[in-house]
């Protein structure tokens, strides 16, 4: 699967102010991108990697 193909998502707790990133996840990794610039650049995380940084955000070390 190629990144344009994927099914992106924003979170639930979104607020709908345009200030949100969109996830998806793709075989082996996970991808992150600004919404307002869905053609813009994609940051790919590991699986592993992502659960790490979530984790570190819900716990309010980021």
């Amino acid at each position: 699967m190629k990144v344009h193909e994927a099914e992106w998502f924003k979170s639930s707790h979104s607020n709908g102010n345009g200030q949100c990133v969109e996830v998806a996840y793709l075989p082996g990794a996970v991808a992150m991108r600004d919404s307002k610039e869905a053609a813009g650049p994609v940051l790919n995380s590991t699986y592993e990697g992502w659960h790490v940084f979530v984790g570190s955000v819900a716990e309010g070390r980021m």
